[in-house]
């Protein structure tokens, strides 16, 4: 059996998340049934993460392991794949890593992305979270500073999650705006359930002027999911990067 490596984006609008449940709807049951169509043979896959309900992925990797390497390693593998799948999930890149690479546990950072659409625009439903009102970018942009100065991010983490550890590296939080669009940025070499949505709740009430910079570093220092803000919506989330150790990668 060999190892494989797939680079795919999807749009979460319609989709129970990225983890296999019961009731069905999830990416992850697309992908396999798609791969298990195409390969003529069950191929369960691991991701490199959770993604929540209407939470999209503008790339995202998994890996899977098949017999079949003429048929993955062909020219057309990817436009198969493309045809099976439904129009939600869009197969980028696939190649071929070692038997012990693995998506979730090899992965040195993500990277995710948050749209907020400031005027009403029925084009940019369930893709940005609409906000009508002003909000001050300089001011999130000193909050959002404070992240990379701290370590644990028990104030942002979801009531009764099972982590082994709320400590996470974050090397990027950063706001910025073009025309309609405001965009937040944060980099990590890990991240916890619901930790960006709540992040970003946080902040936009310090962009309305509810919080103050000060307030939102004495929120980090409580470690307590209570005196953080409200989860921003999913819709304007986006998993967009994931960076591997290339080693891992096969010629």
């Amino acid at each position: 059996m060999s190892r494989y490596f797939l680079e795919l984006s999807y749009r979460g609008t319609l989709f129970n998340g990225w983890q296999s449940q019961t009731d069905g709807g999830t990416v992850q049951q697309e992908v396999e049934r798609a791969l298990s169509a195409l390969l003529r043979a069950d191929t369960p896959v691991v991701g490199a993460g959770r993604t929540d309900s209407g939470v999209h992925a503008s790339f995202y990797v998994l890996h899977f392991d098949t017999d079949n390497d003429a048929k993955v390693t062909g020219p057309d593998f990817v436009y198969h794949l493309n045809c099976v799948l439904c129009h939600d999930v869009s197969a980028l890149r696939v190649y071929r890593v070692s038997d012990k690479a693995h998506a979730r546990f090899d992965a040195i950072s993500r990277q995710y992305k948050y749209y907020i659409c400031t005027a009403k625009n029925p084009f940019m439903r369930g893709i940005t979270t609409y906000y009508r009102g002003p909000i001050d970018i300089d001011m999130m942009n000193r909050a959002a500073a404070l992240l990379l100065q701290t370590d644990d991010f028990t104030s942002f983490a979801k009531l009764g999650s099972d982590n082994k550890t709320n400590l996470c590296r974050v090397t990027e939080a950063r706001w910025r705006r073009s025309g309609d669009i405001v965009l937040f940025t944060i980099t990590a070499d890990r991240f916890l359930r619901n930790m960006v949505r709540s992040i970003v709740g946080t902040l936009l009430d310090v962009g309305r002027g509810k919080l103050t910079p000060d307030d939102f570093a004495r929120i980090i220092e409580r470690h307590d999911r209570c005196a953080a803000g409200t989860s921003a919506p999913a819709e304007g989330l986006y998993l967009s990067d994931i960076r591997y150790d290339n080693s891992q990668v096969m010629p």
